[in-house]
């Protein structure tokens, strides 16, 4: 198994990733090989590509015509942070291999707050089960690697997509499934609201939490991200002691859980190797609000009750959900189900038992069983 990366991610990074007190650890196999990238001024450098591919004629099938057609490809220093996780048969690369046939690939989309870095572990697990398959994992714009890059805005549920589509055209990749976790899901459905049609390749959609439309969040008790967003604003951007945070948010009434994922997205300040006297925030905040606003806001039911020939769109609600699920919600995907059957399409509703909002951490096996029907 090989996992490439064009930049370094959250600072959770490596075989590890916590999710509020749970910690979960990939071990690797003996007999599987880790190659990581880091960026290069060589321009071939993976994770970046050359100038031989600006006028590629490749069509992706989630990439909208124009900007096939065009050749506006972001520049290095634009491109999202990414690992690619690949299974040990497979041997392809965007930049080395081009006479290779490409590996099916799937998109993994985090939510608000988050980053590539929180499916590290299941993704690797997924790649040992399935070692033909390739599973790109994306720091969207805000967060977490790709912070950094100054993204143009407004910052909506549309141009993150639009982000996500440039950098699998800059890639050469063809997506068969994305998997987007809350507002990573909105992510997943936008793409394939802006991909050019008829699609060159079916493609399965993972919705997982999230509803196409209105966002309800959970009654009182439960963690509600604008309001984590709010308060994170009045911290500073460095700050001495990630447990300091935890006791902050713990005492404005966030669970313990979330507060200590949160400052997952704390990394050191000083010198690689050296003890951290601080910690600085790996996000723009300012850019993610505006980001869950529009979460709150895009409606995408259109893709859901006319959903394109090719596409089966999968939602999974998790049992004790973060957010609401409304009677409507649930009635209007059953009713999406028979009429996707007939127009060659296909729209499924999943229940993870035994899981909160964080369903790869909350029921990682549960989730794994689900998905697992996708990379057969």
């Amino acid at each position: 198994m090989a996992a490439i990366s064009n930049l370094a991610g959250c600072s959770h990074g490596g075989s590890s990733v916590n999710f509020g007190e749970r910690r979960l650890t990939f071990r690797p196999t003996p007999a599987l090989k880790t190659r990581i990238s880091w960026p290069s001024k060589n321009p071939l450098a993976v994770g970046h590509l050359g100038k031989g591919h600006k006028n590629s004629g490749v069509r992706m099938a989630l990439v909208d015509e124009k900007l096939a057609r065009s050749g506006d490809l972001p520049k290095p220093s634009d491109i999202l942070a990414f690992d690619l996780v690949q299974g040990a048969l497979v041997k392809w690369s965007s930049v080395t291999d081009r006479s290779l046939p490409e590996p099916p690939t799937a998109v993994f989309l985090h939510g608000i707050l988050g980053c590539r870095k929180n499916w590290g572990t299941f993704t690797r697990r997924l790649a040992q089960e399935f070692p033909t398959w390739q599973f790109l994992l994306v720091d969207l714009r805000c967060h977490g690697g790709s912070a950094s890059i100054k993204k143009r805005g407004p910052h909506t549920v549309s141009s993150t997509a639009l982000d996500v589509l440039k950098l699998v055209r800059q890639l050469r990749i063809t997506p068969r499934v994305l998997v987007g976790h809350s507002f990573g899901g909105k992510v997943a459905l936008s793409m394939v609201e802006q991909a050019a049609k008829p699609l060159a390749r079916p493609v399965r959609v993972w919705v997982l939490d999230a509803t196409p439309g209105k966002v309800r969040p959970g009654g009182d008790g439960e963690d509600h991200p604008e309001e984590l967003i709010s308060v994170l604003s009045t911290l500073p951007q460095e700050v001495s002691s990630k447990r300091d945070v935890v006791d902050v948010l713990v005492r404005k009434g966030f669970s313990k859980d979330v507060a200590q994922w949160v400052v997952t997205n704390l990394r050191p300040t000083g010198p690689l190797g050296s003890s951290p006297s601080t910690f600085s925030w790996v996000f723009d905040l300012k850019g993610i609000s505006e980001m869950y606003k529009s979460y709150e806001e895009t409606n995408l039911w259109k893709i859901v009750e006319d959903v394109s020939r090719g596409v089966h769109v999968n939602f999974l609600k998790a049992e004790r959900s973060l957010h609401r699920w409304a009677l409507e919600d649930l009635q209007r995907i059953h009713a999406a189900e028979e009429l996707a059957a007939e127009e060659a399409g296909g729209v499924e509703m999943h229940v993870l038992e035994d899981a909160g909002h964080w369903v790869h951490a909350d029921n990682p096996d549960g989730l794994f069983r689900i998905l697992s029907s996708s990379f057969q």
